[in-house]
């Protein structure tokens, strides 16, 4: 049997028919049930967009894939900001080690490193870019404290 796929970009939680509506309907699913499963899959990511995939075919038998918000979506979760820094240099959130280590996890997948330590100097890469510090420092400085082992404990 043939799958067709339909991707869209949620926000979590708060699909609504009228974004694909068209798509549902010409691929004959059920556009409110579609919805509905949609939205409680993305629950646990309201306030960001949640790339999805609807996976049908011709007996309009469906499943959903859904993806991991971007890095920095996780990150404005996890500091509570609405958004990141415009100056680099002013700090406008802060993380714990584990909250880096939480969000790297998510991201494991699509992520470039081999373990999870280099993961989550990856996801401290992100936090210099968009102004977060952690525990108070630059993430650089984490970043080289985890090359030292210092963090060894808090890495798992």
């Amino acid at each position: 049997m043939i799958e067709q796929v339909i991707k869209v970009l949620v926000e979590g939680g708060k699909a609504n028919p009228s974004a694909m509506g068209q798509s549902l309907g010409v691929a004959g699913l059920n556009i409110g049930k579609v919805v509905a499963d949609i939205n409680n899959a993305t629950k646990d990511y309201a306030g960001m967009k949640v790339p999805v995939k609807i996976i049908y075919d011709s007996q309009r038998n469906y499943r959903l894939e859904v993806g991991v918000p971007p890095t920095s979506q996780l990150l404005k979760k996890e500091a509570g900001i609405e958004k990141g820094a415009g100056d680099r240099e002013a700090a406008i959130g802060d993380l714990t080690i584990e909250q880096a280590v939480k969000v790297a996890k998510q991201k494991q997948s699509q992520m470039m490193g081999t373990d999870l330590k280099k993961n989550v100097k990856e996801v401290l890469g992100v936090c210099v870019s968009m102004g977060l510090t952690v525990e108070g420092r630059n993430p650089k400085i984490v970043q080289k404290e985890i090359d030292e082992g210092k963090h060894d404990d808090r890495i798992k």
